[in-house]
């Protein structure tokens, strides 16, 4: 396994991380499907441990997987060797019966929280998990005041931001000040990470570190999907509303994913590696941190490890997925 260092701070993490989403299950929020469908804790138990096996360090959570079920999965599976690995979580879509998830005795509620999910003393990054801090942000400044008081506590290590547009990251960043920026990247759509984008001026500007979720565009840059087959998926798993699993987008990137298999093989392993390394090949990337449902997931990602692109191979999927699709 490789590891990179976030941007300017002291900590280090595996190049290919975890990410925990899956872990927490079906889930709803305001009437709309937000999770995944159920795992069994007993493969996630075999993947993590497989994982840490194969030198994983990282591994990336939030409060409203599951309402805290991937939080306290998570703990359970590692138990008293926690503290030896760097955990993350955010807060932002979970309200509770708060106005807003960013009024300051919301977020530090949950950090809380968090804590004893993760049966931990302090978070190693502590995320704002979106963008929207109110109407005319009025809850920007006292958030981003709670925040810095919970990393001058102890309780937090790194402050994150995740979120969800350009436009967000060049507002928020000046003013927050974050350790790490997250947000969705993979070869179909990295405008995060381009030359000369925003966010990549932010990056390199600020020496901050992106963390990718989605690295594999929740398995279509696997070809597991069949357009002639569209996948069906239950109430409370996100993906039954998202167009990317539907018959016209999945005709759409045939073709593409027909070129990468042509070039780099046509096992799940290697188009894992073609997928997760382009992302690495830019040096902003701190990590990927794919979700997974269970070993055999985890296998596959972890084999991409130790094998980077060419500057040859990058471009050839750069070029690839340049026209929208």
């Amino acid at each position: 396994m490789r590891y990179r260092k976030l941007g300017k701070t002291n900590i280090e993490v595996s190049e290919i991380s975890l990410g925990c989403w899956t872990m927490g299950g079906l889930n709803w929020q305001d009437g709309s499907s937000i999770g995944w469908a159920n795992v069994n804790e007993s493969e996630i138990n075999r993947a993590i441990n497989y994982a840490i096996d194969n030198g994983v360090t990282h591994f990336d959570n939030a409060d409203n997987y599951g309402n805290g079920r991937a939080e306290r999965m998570l703990a359970r599976v590692l138990g008293e060797r926690t503290s030896q690995f760097i955990i993350s979580s955010k807060v932002g879509w979970f309200s509770g019966t708060a106005e807003n998830s960013y009024e300051p005795a919301h977020i530090r509620h949950q950090c809380e929280q968090s804590l004893i999910n993760l049966k931990r003393d302090y978070i190693d990054i502590y995320y704002f998990h979106h963008g929207y801090f109110g109407d005319n942000d009025e809850y920007l400044d006292e958030a981003v005041a709670t925040m810095n008081r919970l990393k001058e506590e102890g309780k937090i290590r790194l402050i994150g931001q995740s979120a969800y547009s350009n436009e967000d990251f060049q507002k928020l960043v000046p003013k927050v000040k974050p350790d790490v920026l997250q947000s969705s990247a993979n070869a179909i759509d990295d405008h995060y990470l381009a030359d000369g984008t925003p966010v990549r001026k932010l990056l390199e500007k600020n020496n901050i570190s992106f963390i990718a979720f989605s690295p594999l565009a929740q398995g279509i840059l696997l070809d597991k999907y069949n357009k002639d087959n569209p996948p069906q998926f239950e109430s409370g798993d996100h993906r039954n509303r998202n167009e990317r699993f539907k018959h016209d987008y999945l005709a759409k990137i045939e073709w593409r994913l027909s070129q990468l298999k042509e070039r780099f093989g046509n096992s799940k392993e290697d188009l894992a590696r073609a997928a997760l390394q382009y992302l690495l090949h830019y040096q902003v990337v701190g990590s990927v941190i794919p979700g997974f449902r269970n070993l055999e997931q985890v296998k596959i990602n972890l084999s991409a490890t130790e094998n980077p692109l060419s500057d040859e191979d990058f471009n050839f999927i750069k070029a690839l997925f340049s026209e929208p699709i």
